[in-house]
């Protein structure tokens, strides 16, 4: 999942970074009379390791692009937008070149970029940036990042690849462990 998806849900504005919960009322229009509940953080001493994350989560996210968009040329695909370049290659109607598909391999590897590990610290990572590595803020970030997942699930069209649901196993537990229940659990079994 791209970074920038926490920002095009509209749940967070990183341009700020200590939370503040805020409920709003969306537009008045015929079709929108729901309410936006969301977050919005101020400036705190971590904005140098979330401009950090962004800018490599950007610039990684524009390398896949270029191959992916590379692969639709040859094979006489345009690509329109991203939901139609991550539903492209869900369908797998695609040829790949060795290159590209050796390039993919290293990526998603055990030490890949974009391999479990990787991903999943990541994302931990750019939450405990964004409250400051507040635990108690362990839940709103794992709520975030499930609407984040469910949203790359609808681009993607269909139930996304193994290594997304294990990527999303791996964040999971890793909310637990900063939130503390990992170790609280233990010493509840062990009592």
């Amino acid at each position: 999942m791209d970074v920038n998806q926490v920002t095009k849900t509209g749940a967070y504005d990183t341009s700020a970074y200590t939370q503040k919960t805020q409920t709003k009322p969306a537009e008045d229009t015929a079709d929108k009379k729901k309410e936006n509940t969301g977050a919005v953080y101020e400036k705190s001493g971590n904005s140098a390791i979330i401009a950090r994350l962004k800018a490599d989560a950007e610039q990684r996210t524009n390398q896949l692009r270029t191959m992916v968009e590379s692969m639709m040329r040859q094979q006489g695909q345009q690509i329109g937008s991203a939901d139609s370049m991550w539903r492209f290659l869900a369908g797998g109607n695609f040829t790949v070149t060795a290159e590209a598909k050796a390039q993919a391999q290293a990526a998603i590897a055990d030490d890949g970029y974009y391999g479990v590990e990787q991903t999943s610290n990541r994302i931990v990572e750019f939450a405990k940036a964004l409250t400051g590595g507040d635990a108690s803020k362990a839940e709103e970030m794992r709520a975030a990042f499930e609407k984040g997942f469910k949203l790359a699930t609808k681009s993607w069209g269909q139930k996304l690849p193994d290594i997304s649901q294990k990527t999303y196993d791996a964040v999971m537990k890793k909310f637990d462990d900063w939130a503390g229940k990992t170790a609280q659990a233990e010493t509840d079994t062990q009592a």
